[in-house]
């Protein structure tokens, strides 16, 4: 499974510099709205946050082989779905002028995967004897 998140997370990592250079060029000429383009920044920010935590547990996975580092990737994907995705549809449709309010409630949940994934990688690796 080590291979495949190492994979994701150079995937999810060259995205994140694709949408965070739209981020810094793009998104700037279409609204002049700082707080979307703060969130929108976040979202990239966590998004690289999480892929490079997703890097490491494909790393460690070598040494810490375990159930719950495969949960903690899963955890991180879901995340960067949910928490960054939800922020970069969420820019969309304000950028469109259109309802926002069903998309609201999905980042947060997001951002509690990413919490939970990151405990799991902490209890992998302390429960792991030398």
């Amino acid at each position: 499974m080590h291979r495949n998140f190492i994979a994701l997370a150079a995937l999810l990592g060259g995205l994140a510099v694709a949408t965070g250079a739209f981020g810094a060029h793009g998104l700037q000429r279409i609204t002049a709205d700082q707080a979307i383009i703060r969130s929108y920044q976040t979202a990239v920010l966590y998004q690289m946050f999480h892929v490079l935590g997703l890097l490491a547990i494909g790393i460690l996975f070598e040494k810490y082989a375990s159930p719950l580092l495969n949960w903690s990737g899963g955890l991180f994907l879901a995340g960067i779905f949910l928490f960054s995705g939800s922020i970069y549809v969420l820019t969309w449709l304000k950028i469109n002028g259109m309802e926002t309010r069903w998309i609201g409630p999905i980042t947060p949940v997001g951002g509690v995967l990413f919490i939970a994934g990151w405990l799991l990688l902490m209890t992998a690796v302390l429960r792991k004897k030398s």
